[in-house]
């Protein structure tokens, strides 16, 4: 039987394989795949033959040859067919393994009772610490970061806008006023009696508007760093360890745990 160190790829590896009979024809699929109980290695698997595949029978493993998703076994096709009958997906005691071995006459003794296992669940890898076996346990880790992004876009713009202002101007202006002064000693006046006339230049002032264009202020937009506090919850998984006490075993019971 074919083997390596880790028995989650070999399980991995039986999933949905073609099982080979001896005259080279395709006799099915595996459906199942059985792992000691002790070894933890692979032992048998069910193939599903019949109407699609509606049956499955238990093929062992201890002569098979496996090779990138093909199996090849040392049975016909109507051999496999007329195995012992068990459902597939449950436990096989040890007097169901007794009489699956018997019947395709592989060896003698006393077998350990096997389970199916799930093909899909990966498998840890065991291994050996000290005179025990040790199991990796993993969990997750959360790591927390921050990263830019763009939140949104301001624009500075400027327009015209118009509103009236008053200003109050004082402006003058020239009025004639009629003067009289008496004529004094010595003063050389016209004495002709006559028409005559006399012209007066009258002004004033007059507003006058203008505009100008100046530069007032310099605008421009500005950003500022703003830290805050910010809470994040997340879900984290890890593995935990838990033994059974298996020290005493009733050893006319066969007891099985499920991979």
């Amino acid at each position: 039987m074919t083997t390596t160190d880790s028995s989650g790829q070999v399980i991995q590896t039986l999933d949905d394989s073609t099982v080979i009979g001896t005259d080279g024809s395709e006799i099915g699929t595996v459906g199942q795949v059985y792992t000691d109980n002790e070894t933890g290695q692979p032992s048998w698997v069910t193939v599903k033959t019949g109407w699609f595949g509606s049956k499955e029978s238990f093929v062992p493993l201890d002569a098979a040859t496996i090779d990138a998703g093909t199996i090849r076994v040392p049975y016909d096709k109507d051999m496999i067919k007329g195995a012992p009958n068990y459902d597939a997906g449950e436990p096989l005691s040890e007097t169901d393994e007794q009489d699956l071995y018997s019947y395709y006459g592989i060896g003698e003794g006393t077998r350990t009772t096997t389970e199916p296992v799930d093909t899909d669940v990966e498998i840890p890898v065991q291994g050996k610490a000290g005179n025990g076996e040790y199991l990796t346990r993993s969990e997750e880790q959360l790591h927390v970061g921050t990263e830019k992004v763009q939140t949104g876009r301001v624009r500075l713009r400027k327009f015209v806008v118009t509103e009236n202002q008053t200003v109050t101007v004082p402006v003058t202006r020239e009025e004639v006023r009629v003067v009289r002064e008496p004529i004094d000693a010595g003063d050389t006046v016209d004495a002709t009696i006559g028409e005559a006339a006399a012209d007066v230049v009258l002004t004033e002032e007059r507003v006058v508007v203008s505009k100008e264009t100046v530069p007032v202020e310099k605008v421009r937009l500005g950003t500022e760093t703003v830290t805050e506090q910010q809470e994040v919850t997340e879900a984290v998984r890890k593995e935990q360890v838990e033994f059974d006490d298996e020290t005493a075993i009733d050893e006319t019971t066969p007891r099985s745990r499920k991979k």
